[in-house]
Parts: structure tokens; sequence; C-alpha cells
């Protein structure tokens, strides 16, 4: 019964993938077909769809894609740029370096690989272009970085896997064998996700340096100057604040990571209106009808994707795949690079969240059954997905910087391959070395 139902499952939502389909028809379809063939009664198809989208934790989404968007039209996101401008200097690659910690700050509100693509894109790509950068290189860079969005907390991919992953529970046996595993909570995950975002901004700085180096783009005339950096910081005050009050209220305990997303809406909203005076109420209702769209496409392929998981799950699909790939070795390192080159094949081709959703429930039972520690795998998953941003057929960010800089995709993919291929020896780092995950969560004591 399984084989015939991962042939039915699987092939019906590949099948329709292949004649092109939208993600979401292709998961529900296939699905409701699995659900038919079963002999199950369709109500509850709705029943675990409508279960899905009912959750606490899942109101962060919408609020911390509304929050990214009036951050852009506050001048918050400007003010961030500035302050990573501000230590360019004369350094080689100093303005592509500064676009870097530019995502690193935005990512530490937005949490949206492309949200902080477009957002710092739209003012570093025509500075390194205008200071005689390479366009491909300029929007390589930029598209690179912007995956940060989803690495830095907060983070809606890390929401998602925590949402995905809080009803699975460790087999008996791998409790009996490895000892307990750490509880999955959304929190967790974003402490956890500091180091590993640090370590992947420190790859693409490294990479950006060879590059820069290479090409001979040095930095701005001037020399630094610590005086300007002080002037920088203290007119972007309010702005660096929004990622401190932010991360800041969900570790202190002071509110939950949903609550959080509300606080840094109205954190701006304050900012935009009363302190910088730069939001308009057109800017705001901009703000939520891009909030609408984004929220309505990814509520619509969780809404499917739970049930597809869930059939999965019932039918002991995971656990199948579990003991095949154990068979095979029980060497974890090579089966974490089985894990982490497959992550990175779908990555290519399928958006991150659906991903996640689909994947969470087939490869988790897998990591605890090798006594990895849940928030470790899916900070690495998030990582390995978070390189499908840069990397073509489907890579957003690339499309959002080849907008911006009126080049073609496959220029910027050329030029963006360095730096995704820097991006994976630093997700087997994070992998292969799990305290890097796991040492702030123990250390504030998660």
């Amino acid at each position: 019964m399984e084989t015939t139902i991962v042939f039915i499952l699987f092939g019906a939502f590949l099948g329709l993938l292949l004649i092109g389909a939208p993600i979401t028809v292709a998961l529900g379809v296939s699905a409701m077909i699995s659900f038919l063939y079963l002999g199950e009664n369709p109500i509850k198809f709705v029943q675990i769809a409508f279960t899905s989208v009912g959750s606490f934790p899942l109101m962060a989404l919408p609020a911390f894609i509304l929050a990214g968007a009036l951050m852009e039209a506050a001048g918050i996101s400007r003010r961030l740029v500035n302050v990573a401008e501000s230590f360019a200097g004369p350094f080689t690659g100093g303005i592509s370096a500064a676009a870097v910690f530019a995502c690193l700050f935005f990512g530490a509100i937005s949490g949206s690989g492309p949200a902080t693509t477009a957002a710092v894109g739209m003012l570093m790509i025509p500075a390194m272009i205008d200071r005689g950068y390479d366009k491909g290189v300029a929007s390589a860079v930029t598209a690179s970085s912007g995956s940060l969005g989803i690495i830095i907390p907060p983070s809606i991919p890390m929401v998602i896997f925590g949402i995905s992953a809080l009803g699975m529970q460790p087999p008996p046996e791998a409790v009996e064998k490895f000892g307990i595993f750490q509880s999955v909570s959304i929190p967790k995950l974003f402490i956890a996700g500091v180091f590993p975002g640090l370590v992947f901004a420190g790859s693409i700085l490294v990479m950006n340096y060879i590059i820069c180096k290479k090409k001979g783009y040095a930095g701005s005339d001037e020399s630094f100057s610590f005086r300007n950096t002080l002037c920088t910081l203290y007119k972007s005050i309010w702005a660096l604040l929004a990622p401190i009050v932010i991360l800041g209220g969900i570790y202190s305990g002071f509110f939950t990571p949903t609550e959080a997303a509300i606080v840094a809406i109205f954190y701006t909203l304050a900012i935009g209106f009363l302190v910088y005076r730069e939001l308009e109420l057109k800017a705001v209702f901009r703000s939520l009808e891009t909030t609408t769209w984004l929220t309505g496409r990814v509520l619509l392929i969780l809404f499917t994707a739970t049930v597809f998981g869930r059939l999965l799950v019932e039918n002991q699909i995971p656990a199948i795949i579990a003991e095949a790939m154990l068979s095979a070795t029980e060497n974890i390192y090579i089966i974490w690079a089985m894990l982490i080159f497959f992550l990175l094949f779908v990555g290519m081709f399928m958006e991150t969240l659906a991903t996640i959703l689909i994947l969470t429930p087939v490869l988790l039972p897998i990591a605890y059954s090798l006594g990895i520690d849940p928030i470790h795998f899916g900070v690495v998953m998030v990582c390995a997905l978070g390189i499908g941003f840069q990397t073509p057929p489907l890579g957003e960010n690339l499309f959002i910087a080849s907008g911006i800089s009126n080049i073609s995709i496959e220029e910027i993919s050329v030029k963006a391959l360095p730096f995704a291929a820097i991006n994976v020896v630093a997700v087997f780092i994070i992998a292969f070395f799990p305290e890097i995950t796991l040492w702030l969560p123990r250390a504030f004591g998660y």
C-alpha cells in the first residue's frame, strides 16, 4: 500500500509540475488523488488544511512581511545601508562589503531573502556601479547577501520549520540511544541562527574580497573616519534599535515571536511618522497590498503542503526513507552530505517555504535516527535552502537584482556562482560543527 501511495502522490505531483501547474495546485491535486485512492472522506482534506493555517505562531508571518515593507518605506532600510557604508572606507571591495553588512542589518528585521535583496539592492547596486563595479558583480554580491535575510533572526522560513516540526516527537528508540533531544520552538530557532548567519556572512565577505582584489575594485577615495562613522551611527540610532527591540523582547521573554512582529509594525509606524517623518499613507497602503499578496501566496502553499506532508507521515514514508538511508551507511558525515546536496538540488527548483513544509516530515525523522538535534537540523535546512535564492532557475534574489541593474539573469547567475560555492562550504561547516548552532541557545538557557 505504501509503495502505491508513494507512486501516486509523487507521480501526480511531479507530473503536474512538469506540465506547468503552480506548486499549490500540484500539491493539492496530488494529495486529493491520494485521498480518493485511500477511500478517505475529502472533508478530512479540508479539515487538515484549515487546521494548518489556524496556529498562533503563523500570525508572525504576515506581521514580519508587513514590518519589512514598512521599514523600507519609512527610511529605516536606507539608514541601515548608510551605517554599513560608513564602515567601508578605503578598504578593497569596501562598498560591496557594505552591501553584505547592510543585508545582515536588514535581515535582522525583515526575515525574508527577497525583501532584503530588494531593500538593500535598490540603494547599493547603483552605488556600486557608480564606483566602477561590473553590473553583474554588484548584482551577484547583493543577491547572495540577500540570503542572509532568512538565516539571521527573525526568519520567516524558521517560523515555518518551527510550525512544521512542533508536532513531531523523536521516536523512543532514538531517545533511548542518544538521550533527550531539545524541543523545537521558534525562539530557539531564532537564537540558533545568529552564529550560522555570521558564518554565512563571513564566507560571502571572503569571496567578495577575493573577487574585488582580482578585479581591482578599490574602496572609497576618502580615508576611514571614526568621527563620520559615529555621526552616521547617531543619525541612524532609531533604525539600529529596531532589531534590538524585536530580538531583545523575544529573548528576554517579554513577548513571543508573534507579538514581536506586531511590536515591529508599531515601532516602524511610530519612527516613520513621528521621528523620521518619511512615511506616507500611500506607502502604508502599498505595504499592506504587498503583504496581502505575499501572505496569501504563502498560506495557499501551507494549506496544501500540510495535507501532502500528513499523507507522507500517515503512510510511514519518512520511516521507510530513513531506514533506506541508514541501511546504506551509518556515517553521519556522509548522510549529512547526502541531505545537504539533496536540499541544494531541491532548493534550485522549489520555493523555500513549500520545500520546508513538504520535506520536514520526511527528513526530520532521519535526523532523529542519527541523533541530530532538531534545532541544529532546522538551521542547516534553512541555510541550505537559502542558497536556492541565489542559484538558477528559481533564484528569486537573482530576478530582483536583475530588475534593479537591468542585466540578464544569465549574467548575474555566472557571477553569483563563486558566492554560492563558498556558501555551500559554509553549510557543511555549520552541519559538521553543531556547537556553532547550539552553543548560543544553551548559553541563554533554552
